[in-house]
């Protein structure tokens, strides 16, 4: 149940504040006052979708708060809660905030959290009924949503959607198994030839950097053979020259030398090591020499090696390093088309079963279905021999869909037909002609769904085009409602109004320089005053204010006043 709400710098609302009840809670005032702001500001905190428009001319951002009252709150909310990790001990604060550049913010329980998640508590929390709703009821989509609504059929619902994309998703695989297996035998021809090739070629792990190392140095191989022979005679061979020969004499005087000045002899073992290190040199050097004869056979063997590997990565269009990766991806596609027989039998059998599943709870659904649209039709029925269409009939039909290709929803096909006058025939209800209606039914199919709901119940000005004795029998349902629970609703008419267990007065207030919207609770003397507005023209008469009274007082005591005809609600 709501029982908080708090304005803040909405539209053209500076600041509200409303303590809320169980019951039927009425809104009134005059045209423009800002009475259908407050359902505007329960949509937003509902998660609906908010621009910089909504805030205030001259304020930073809009804020709107709400409390519920979780003592009764239904499990699926409870449950909801627990699974979103958010702590709610005995009531739930929703809070969003939109900054005047259109950003939006919002909160539960003081917990940062998506508008989608606003949303879901939303929908769990507010049932909100718009004047125009009429309209959407005429749409099959919106008559399958309320009678699964009105059935309790949403979880059932949930599992048909996951049976559903379950087997459309097997179809899909199926489908493109089928499609590959088409042309199956020539690409699995295709597919064996390039991979015995790329298999035949051998290739070894870092075997291309071996061998573009090896064809370099053997296309090189006298400029490095006059190098290292170079080296080799400075280094050691030649016979006066050579650096081993200098150090030799070097070592020979400095030997001759030390006994004569013992520092001299901290030098010989470095050039000792020199010594060492130029001979080695000159043997590595050697070795190298004799293993640099030239083999043109050898040369060619690469050549034809490296050429091989660039036509097969030319080929296959990847550098000659991916040939490896290229090869192994081939393979397992082989080896996926070769048992692609048996994997399109095991995914057939998958799809059967899936659409199985599919069909045994679209059929529960189905009969759950076919026994709420027996309730519903009855119950409807009802409601319009009260609302001025005495005689009238209202049924659900559900009936199998046309196609028997699976559907999302289930396999029904869902419509309203009705009838307003006995003895005509049953009509879909988009075809029914009369406006007014249409408006009358919309009330009794949003009435009779709302009864069996235990969500904060909103009705924005759904009593549009009706007045007279009918105003006061849909007033009467609505309290009986509120009765049940929690019902707020926006209206024009007087015997509405007058329904209410309380009554709020919203009023525009204007100094020529800015407007305000303020929101007041009703005393009883005020709630004459009121209703008599309602019920009189320009001036309040004192008999407008005795048939206020009288109005009131019956509706308290659960009875009826008929209004006289100069007494017909005034539209502003």
């Amino acid at each position: 149940m709501l029982t908080y709400l708090q304005i803040r710098d909405f539209a053209i609302i500076d600041a509200v504040e409303l303590e809320l009840k169980p019951g039927l809670t009425v809104l009134t005032g005059e045209t423009g006052a800002g009475k259908s702001i407050i359902v505007d500001a329960l949509q937003l905190l509902s998660g609906g979708r908010a621009g910089a428009e909504v805030v205030r001319h001259g304020a930073d951002r809009a804020e709107l708060t709400a409390t519920f009252d979780l003592s009764r709150a239904p499990r699926e909310l409870r449950r909801w809660l627990e699974e979103q990790s958010i702590e709610a001990d005995g009531e739930l604060s929703i809070r969003r905030v939109i900054t005047a550049d259109g950003r939006s913010r919002a909160y539960l329980n003081g917990q940062a959290v998506p508008i989608q998640l606003l949303r879901e508590a939303g929908n769990i929390l507010v049932d909100i009924h718009g004047q125009h709703e009429f309209q959407s009821l005429t749409r099959a989509a919106t008559q399958r949503e309320l009678l699964d609504g009105y059935g309790k059929h949403e979880a059932l619902v949930g599992q048909v959607g996951i049976a559903h994309r379950v087997w459309l998703e097997l179809l899909n695989r199926t489908l493109e198994l089928e499609s590959r297996a088409r042309d199956r035998e020539a690409r699995l021809e295709l597919l064996r030839y390039q991979v015995r090739e790329l298999n035949a070629l051998e290739l070894k792990e870092n075997e291309i950097v071996a061998l573009t190392e090896e064809r370099t140095r053997l296309a090189n191989h006298g400029r490095l053979a006059e190098a290292a022979q170079t080296a080799l005679e400075q280094l050691y061979e030649g016979e006066e020259g050579s650096a081993h020969a200098s150090l030799s004499r070097a070592l020979q005087a400095l030997r001759n030398l030390a006994a004569v000045d013992p520092k001299l002899g901290s030098v010989l073992p470095l050039l000792d090591e020199a010594a060492i290190r130029i001979r080695e040199s000159a043997r590595e050097l050697q070795s190298y020499l004799d293993g640099l004869e030239i083999d043109t056979a050898r040369q060619d063997q690469v050549e034809r090696r490296l050429a091989a590997i660039e036509e097969l990565a030319r080929k296959h269009r990847v550098p000659p390093a991916e040939l490896p990766a290229r090869a192994a991806e081939l393979a397992a596609e082989l080896e996926a088309l070769e048992r692609a027989d048996q994997d399109l039998s095991t995914l057939r059998k998958e799809m059967n079963a899936a659409l199985e599943e599919y069909r045994n709870l679209a059929q529960q659904l189905s009969e759950r279905r076919a026994s709420a649209a027996k309730a519903l039709s009855k119950a409807i029925t009802a409601r319009m021999q009260t609302l001025g269409m005495a005689g009238g009939r209202f049924q659900v039909e559900v009936t199998p869909l046309s196609s028997s290709e699976p559907a999302q929803h289930g396999i029904d096909q869902i419509e309203f037909r009705v009838t307003a006058n006995p003895g005509q025939p049953l009509r879909p209800l988009a075809k029914v002609a009369s406006g007014g209606e249409l408006s009358r039914l919309s009330l009794a199919v949003q009435v009779t769904c709302a009864a069996k709901e235990t969500r904060c119940m909103v009705f924005d000005e759904v009593d549009a085009g009706i007045g007279g004795a009918i105003a006061e029998i849909v007033g009467r349902e609505l309290r009986s409602l509120g009765e049940r629970g929690q019902v707020l609703c926006v209206t024009h008419l007087p015997q509405v109004a007058s329904q209410g267990h309380h009554h709020l007065r919203v009023a525009k207030l204007t100094d020529g320089r800015t407007t305000r919207t303020t929101v007041t609770e009703l005393s009883a003397d005020e709630r004459v005053e009121e209703t008599a507005r309602m019920l009189g023209g320009v001036e309040v008469t004192t008999k407008a204010r005795e048939h206020a009274r009288e109005m009131l007082k019956a509706a308290a005591n659960g009875g009826r006043v008929a209004t006289p005809a100069r007494a017909q609600p005034r539209r502003r």
